[in-house]
């Protein structure tokens, strides 16, 4: 009779159960949700962005060029093109340096005769990865007017390319300069976010406060060990590029140093970040995912990779506003340009106001103990 009332014991329902828990579990995760859902998604996006984009090609119309004609009109509507308005003396500069594709002048030659027009396209090699682009553009919008309104054989116009000596613009000069910042930004915010929250944790900040030791220099002596690693790991990185890979240091030794000026400027700059994620975390566990959110996007978005004007239109502005943007940007100048410190003004004005804002949240939300 008891036997009967007894109920048979299901494995299934436990199995349920044991499921059911651990899937809210896993819900209330942050590193579980950033991890499995945020991250994937925003690389989804990102390359997705990318690769329905065209490379932009940045270029300026010589001052004489002839631009109030169907050609100039084929050319620029609906192709990634960048047109920049500059002096000439800027151009040629830029030209050498890479910074621009090409300087073409459209030259009329006669209205009553084919061609029309001649394209001079003034190059460097400095700039060879993305010529090809350019002179397709271009070929195309002579191939569409020629079927439309040229007869017989004749063409509408033709090119003329003229290649400038200019410095050799290898990978490796704009992939080493974002590998360096993003190291930098890594080890600032998890270096520090994890230290920090570790001696927290382990009741050492609190053994210190027994010392006459006082608070600031508690601070100052875990950084100045962390920036020491990093510069000795900036030597490291600079010096395989340098060795193995031809990275390009313009000024030599000048450029060494200044390089790790930039990365020391950065370093404290990205360590205000740590000190944020360390007082916002509330356990071990959840230190990841807030320095996730803040290394990611910049890994992404910063220019690390990717030129930030190879992002859509509306993307730029948000590229534009990260710290990681603007270290990448003096590195590559001092780098690859020959730029010194006192030209990177623009560039460590915003990283200076970075550094403010940061530090300034970092001592509201820091915790002791």
């Amino acid at each position: 009779m008891n036997q009967a009332k007894t109920k048979t014991y299901s494995q299934f329902t436990a199995m349920m159960a044991i499921a059911k828990a651990s899937l809210r579990s896993i819900f209330r995760s942050p590193s579980a949700v950033i991890f499995s859902f945020l991250f994937p998604i925003i690389f989804i996006l990102v390359f997705g962005f990318l690769s329905s984009t065209a490379p932009v090609i940045r270029m300026v119309f010589a001052s004489s060029s002839s631009n109030h004609n169907e050609l100039y009109k084929k050319m620029v509507e609906g192709n990634n093109l960048k047109i920049l308005t500059q002096p000439e003396l800027q151009s040629k500069q830029d030209l050498e340096k890479g910074h621009i594709t090409a300087i073409v002048n459209i030259k009329e030659l006669s209205p009553a005769s084919y061609p029309r027009y001649i394209v001079e396209l003034t190059t460097s090699t400095a700039a060879v990865d993305r010529i090809g682009i350019l002179q397709s553009i271009i070929q195309k919008a002579i191939g569409e007017l020629d079927r439309d309104s040229i007869p017989g054989k004749k063409t509408y116009a033709f090119i003329q390319k003229t290649t400038l000596p200019g410095r050799v613009y290898r990978t490796i000069d704009f992939i080493l300069p974002g590998q360096l910042g993003f190291s930098l930004l890594s080890a600032g915010v998890f270096g520090v976010a994890f230290v920090f929250f570790n001696l927290r944790q382990t009741l050492v900040l609190k053994r210190f406060f027994a010392t006459p030791i006082r608070k600031s220099f508690i601070v100052f002596g875990e950084g100045l060990g962390r920036i020491i690693f990093q510069l000795i790991t900036a030597i490291v990185i600079l010096g395989i590029g340098y060795f193995a890979f031809n990275f390009t240091l313009v000024n030599g030794w000048t450029t060494f140093a200044e390089l790790l000026v930039l990365s020391l400027i950065g370093l404290l700059v990205f360590m205000g970040f740590g000190f944020i994620v360390s007082g916002l975390a509330s356990s071990e566990s959840a230190i990841p995912p807030f320095a996730n959110l803040v290394t990611l996007p910049q890994f992404l978005l910063a220019g690390t990779f990717f030129q930030v004007d190879n992002f859509p239109v509306w993307l730029q502005p948000i590229c534009r506003i990260l710290p990681l943007t603007y270290l990448n940007e003096a590195m590559r100048n001092v780098a690859f340009e020959g730029a010194h410190l006192s030209d990177c003004l623009p560039q460590l004005k915003f990283l200076l106001i970075w550094g403010i804002c940061l530090y300034a949240i970092a001592i509201k939300v820091f915790k002791w103990e």
